[in-house]
């Protein structure tokens, strides 16, 4: 039996993000990733969802009003 490290891919609106480092945890993902979009800061995380040989996940934006 062989064991295959699966993959990870990250979407936010439609975009596919890179993931910066396989190592990291989902986390420390999404506060690299909100200094490029920072509404990734106060997003939701869904997933993993595993399709083929990749993990997706998704950062679901925030729905609220100001004031």
């Amino acid at each position: 039996m062989q064991t295959k490290a699966m993959r990870r891919e990250f979407s936010f609106m439609g975009l596919k993000l890179p993931d910066p480092d396989p190592k990291m945890s989902v986390e420390d993902v999404r506060g690299i990733l909100a200094m490029q979009y920072p509404e990734i800061a106060t997003a939701a995380i869904t997933g993993p969802e595993a399709v083929g040989d990749t993990m997706k996940y998704s950062f679901e934006r925030a729905i609220g009003s100001k004031g």
